[in-house]
């Protein structure tokens, strides 16, 4: 029997351990925290209970899909939303996204006063990009030359000039739409992968069809069960799961990945595959082998500032998913990338699992997860500007909601880039590994193995295709299929 060694417990290193045993590989899982899921995971303080990482829930076939090869249906109860986000505007702007499209263009002429049709017809533009490019840059390695011998290849050269490969986001926004506060609305799409829409490609336009064409679903008891359950699907196909396990080394004989060094002890593997940020990878479990200083080099994502309060009371104009915009939207990105600050007008989202599942927090109350985008670590004065950027967000919120919040905030616990880098072992606290900045973002990701190196390979939001939930299990699927070859 092959064996395969797995080196962290994130959502990409789970979904891999669960293909390759379904495989017939046996599969050790090593992870250096107390448990499982990466960023993926959760806690629970004083009564209320908080997903401590992703909180957006997009293409549950991916799950479904992992749990199919088990022979099981998903184990836990999910619902498809029937408005995927809540906006706000400081000039006491509301729009609400609802799914349902004629619900949609009513709101769309009631808060903006203009015709929904250049919305509806950016969306059909979103389906047609997922459409002609989803299987080539999201489901394949795009540094196998067999990737580009398909028929999938030819559906998206047919339609390259609609793929708005030169154009950036916000221009492709401008044009398609026909408000500001729309063009502010799709352009947040460029965060889903911690990048800046006035620079990251037009093609990411793909994003908002997952979240509005397809749908935003919720798990009935918080996003920890996607960790769960197929945690505990891996297990019963074999996978064995080893927790404060921390990996030293990754083993090379004869530019051959052969095993890694855990605690002190060696163990041996015919296949190891990192779910490590890709630079740690290389920095620390592959010191004497030759990196690749290119893509180590790249423009890191953003990171996230992230508060989680248990607030006294509840909201009802505010839903699971909100958003309160900042006035300068364009501003607040040259901070984030060219000046590596942090806006005194900062866009905060607020999630509130509570109001989905309401045994997360005690009768009356909401647990409440605040985040806004922060550049990654690169020795900013974070004791300095944590504080001062609280007291921005606390402002913003307390305009929107017309109160003052502070009072009700009876519970906090948070979560920094230096923190977030000391849990994950994410290079500066970047959420997504490097970022999307330019045109050839996608093919500029280190690839799902190592050419240098054999039988080794890479999952999870650093490498290809990149950071988020259902990328992350797409690079497990990805890196199943280089295996089940490289073994063939």
């Amino acid at each position: 029997m092959k064996t395969a060694a797995i080196v962290g417990a994130g959502i990409g290193g789970i979904a891999t351990a669960l293909r390759l045993a379904k495989r017939g590989f046996a599969v050790h899982v090593y992870e250096a925290a107390d448990g499982p899921g990466g960023k993926l995971r959760e806690f629970r303080t004083k009564g209320f209970r908080f997903d401590a990482g992703p909180s957006l829930f997009t293409l549950p076939h991916l799950v479904e899909e992992l749990h199919t090869l088990q022979g099981n249906e998903v184990p836990f109860p999910f619902e498809k939303l029937d408005r995927s986000c809540h906006y706000f505007w400081d000039d006491g702007t509301h729009f609400t996204a609802w799914a349902d499209k004629d619900k949609l263009s009513a709101e769309i002429e009631d808060s903006f006063g203009v015709s929904p049709t250049p919305t509806l017809e950016h969306l059909e533009y979103s389906d047609l990009l997922y459409d002609r490019t989803s299987s080539l840059f999201m489901e394949r390695s795009l540094h196998r030359t067999k990737s580009y011998l398909s028929k999938d290849v030819l559906r998206a050269l047919v339609k390259v000039h609609k793929l708005s490969l030169n154009s950036t986001m916000n221009a492709v926004n401008e044009k398609r739409l026909n408000h500001p506060k729309l063009v502010q609305l799709f352009n947040r799409y460029a965060t889903y992968n911690g990048s800046d829409p006035y620079r990251a490609p037009g093609v990411l336009s793909i994003i908002p069809h997952l979240e509005h064409n397809i749908g935003t679903f919720f798990p009935k008891k918080g996003m920890y069960q996607i960790t769960q359950s197929l945690v505990a699907a891996a297990e019963k196909l074999g996978v064995k799961f080893h927790y404060n396990a921390k990996v030293e080394r990754i083993v090379v004989e004869g530019k051959k990945a052969a095993g890694l060094v855990v605690e002190g002890k060696e163990t041996k593997a015919d296949f190891v595959v990192s779910n490590a940020d890709v630079y740690p990878t290389f920095r620390k479990l592959l010191k004497d082998q030759p990196a690749p200083e290119a893509v180590l080099a790249r423009e890191r994502s953003s990171s996230a500032l992230i508060f989680y309060w248990g607030i006294d009371r509840s909201f009802p104009e505010l839903h699971l998913h909100n958003i309160l915009f900042s006035n300068d939207y364009e501003e607040e990105f040259k901070l984030l990338f060219e000046g590596e600050r942090i806006s005194e007008d900062p866009t905060v989202y607020i999630n509130i699992t509570s109001k989905c599942a309401p045994e997360d927090a005690p009768e009356g109350k909401e647990n409440w997860f605040v985040m806004i985008n922060v550049p990654s670590n690169s020795g900013q004065s974070w004791e300095r500007l944590i504080p001062l950027a609280r007291k921005h967000i606390i402002r913003k919120i307390n305009k929107a909601l017309k109160t003052d919040i502070e009072p009700f905030i009876i519970t906090e616990e948070r979560l920094d880039p230096i923190t977030i880098e000391s849990k994950t072992s994410s290079y500066m606290g970047s959420l997504y590994g490097t970022s999307s900045n330019d045109k050839m973002a996608a093919f500029l990701r280190h690839p799902n193995f190592a050419k240098k190196i054999k039988s080794l390979y890479f999952c999870g939001g650093s490498v290809h295709p990149g950071g988020g939930i259902p990328l992350c299990l797409l690079s497990a699927k990805i890196v199943d299929e280089l295996i089940a070859q490289d073994h063939a």
